[in-house]
């Protein structure tokens, strides 16, 4: 069964958590940025279409390498798929969505170097908060989705 952050059960990820834990019993760790615009508008990236969820739309990011450290990867991954330089010290963990065989951390960002561009693929398009969750996703991205939504309402990022 699969779990997000506010520790309710995600049923319609059952079937897919159950055949991921068969393939690949450690779990993915995944780092993702919420990069957050002056106007408060946030980033999401579309999936090239012929990869996994193609056309759906994400919190950009990856997987964290061996031996990496999640902030380093976030900034890695976020210069290879949009071309902008983080600022690790400017990063703030904001969330995170997990079933089995997947863990994304979500991090906060207002501070970057550069103008984002999809680099590879897909498209690049910023959300109001409250929009966030209309768009099609991945299912692990609805609940981040729901965090930065209620986080930015809040004033906490």
């Amino acid at each position: 069964m699969g779990w997000v952050a506010d520790g309710h059960c995600a049923p319609f990820c059952k079937v897919w958590s159950h055949k991921i834990m068969k393939e690949k019993p450690t779990p993915v760790l995944v780092v993702a940025a919420a990069l957050i615009a002056p106007d408060g508008h946030v980033c999401l990236q579309q999936r090239p279409a012929g990869k996994a969820h193609g056309g759906l739309w994400e919190f950009p990011g990856g997987k964290i390498e061996p031996g990496e450290s999640v902030e380093a990867a976030l900034v890695r991954e976020i210069a290879e798929e949009l071309g902008i330089a983080l600022d690790p010290a400017a990063l703030a963990p904001c969330g995170f969505a997990a079933e089995a065989g997947i863990v994304i951390l979500l991090y906060a960002g207002r501070r970057w170097t550069g103008e984002a561009a999809a680099l590879e693929g897909g498209a690049l398009g910023w959300f109001r908060p409250e929009a966030l969750g209309e768009q099609p996703m991945p299912p692990l991205d609805y609940p981040l989705a729901d965090q930065v939504s209620r986080l930015l309402a809040a004033g906490a990022i």
